[in-house]
């Protein structure tokens, strides 16, 4: 397939891009070229920019499909939409999670009550995130009707992931001993593994199929203290997850969902997207590969962690201020 990707060089795009290319599709990558400028060299590549609204490289191309892995407002499902007038086939977005409302108390499909759209601002933070995503699946499906494929991925975890949010713990479990758990240990966790992700989206485009799909793993509903067992099996390490006071941690700590009430947002279904290809790599495995990369590129600061006298309190609830 000839396949352009609005994106492509940071995590998930860069997981899709490698799968692409793995199946020999045809691939041109639009960004503004300023960073992954190192990857995927043989690569076609437009340069652009979605924020200022120019899209005039796409200008007279012809393409089987259309990836966007870098839609957040509904302005960019719309000028790309504009810019791409005919010339292409199926386009792809990838939404979010956050769509949802959480107002279901079951398992959240394809079908449970989203967010009421946000169209007053084009500020992406925590709170707009997801109504924005909202109003850019209603773009892309106002535009390209039955043409249009809509993904929505959960927390996704893998090699070069910028969040850390996944990495956070399995760089602990790897470390093995004692790993304080401030939350809940039976809260659900669901993490897709980037790869799995990516295989979805190219087998949806070359199947041209239409619909909505949830992205979410692993196969079997996991608790964050599974999780981070998980990730010491997968590491070689023998942990023992202990749970100390949330508040120890003074903030935020990744995965950890601070009410019951939000776990919902941790059991969404996943069943359509399997039953097209959705494919589930055992958290073990997502864990070796994570620890692997992060070990290569040296254990850097992460992008999500707690201050040091944090981590010595929480190590001190737990009884292992010593080791």
């Amino acid at each position: 397939m000839k396949i352009l990707v609005l994106g492509g060089t940071s995590f998930v795009g860069r997981a899709m891009v490698e799968e692409a290319l793995a199946r020999g599709d045809e691939l041109t990558l639009f960004s503004r070229g300023r960073t992954g400028t190192d990857l995927f060299p043989d690569v076609a590549r437009l340069v652009g920019d979605r924020e200022t609204g120019d899209y005039s490289a796409l200008q007279g191309t012809d393409w089987d499909a259309v990836l966007d892995v870098s839609g957040y407002v509904p302005r960019h499902v719309a000028q790309a939409a504009d810019a791409l007038a005919g010339s292409t086939g199926r386009y792809l977005f990838i939404s979010t999670g956050a769509v949802y409302d959480g107002r279901t108390e079951g398992p959240l499909d394809e079908t449970a009550p989203r967010r009421e759209p946000e169209v007053g601002t084009e500020q992406v933070d925590g709170r707009t995130y997801g109504p924005l995503k909202v109003a850019c699946e209603d773009e892309a499906l106002a535009r390209y009707g039955d043409r249009a494929t809509l993904v929505r991925p959960g927390i996704v975890a893998g090699p070069h992931d910028q969040t850390d949010r996944f990495t956070w713990w399995a760089r602990k479990a790897s470390r093995g001993g004692t790993v304080p758990l401030p939350g809940r240990p039976d809260q659900p966790v669901q993490v897709v593994d980037s790869r799995d992700l990516a295989r979805l989206v190219v087998t949806l485009l070359h199947d041209d199929r239409p619909g909505t799909f949830n992205a979410v793993g692993p196969a079997e509903p996991v608790t964050l203290a599974g999780l981070v067992e998980a990730c010491a099996r997968g590491t070689g390490a023998t942990v023992d997850v202990v749970p100390v006071d949330p508040a120890l941690a003074g903030g935020a700590v990744p995965l950890v969902l601070p009410d019951p009430r939000f776990d919902v947002g941790m059991r969404r279904n996943a069943d359509l997207a399997r039953s097209v290809g959705l494919t589930a790599t055992p958290l073990e495995q997502t864990a070796a590969d994570v620890v692997a990369w992060d070990r290569g590129r040296g254990e850097p600061a992460l992008a999500v962690d707690l201050p040091a006298d944090r981590d010595e309190a929480l190590l001190a609830a737990a009884g292992a201020s010593g080791r």
